[in-house]
């Protein structure tokens, strides 16, 4: 039984801004990866469409917890963008 539903993308259409990659912890990404291995990814990762990419809204650790154990695609749910 699936956990979660959502489309399968590349991680490298994903980009990620600055100011989120500035919160990284490397302890939680090898935590969170260890967990992938063992259970699978379990929650979705969240983007929104910017042109020909998407950008992270959610979910930076389980990315690069993807990415750290070398897999080309992730589990993400196109969210819209809030407007201002």
């Amino acid at each position: 039984m699936p956990l979660m539903s959502g489309e399968v993308l590349k991680i490298d259409d994903i980009y990620v801004p600055v100011k989120r990659r500035a919160s990284l912890n490397d302890d939680t990404v090898n935590s969170i990866a260890e967990s992938i291995l063992e259970e699978g990814q379990k929650t979705a990762i969240q983007v929104r469409e910017d042109g020909e990419r998407y950008v992270l809204v959610e979910g930076l650790h389980r990315l690069e917890a993807c990415r750290s154990l070398g897999e080309d695609t992730i589990i993400g749910i196109l969210v819209r963008a809030r407007r201002r």
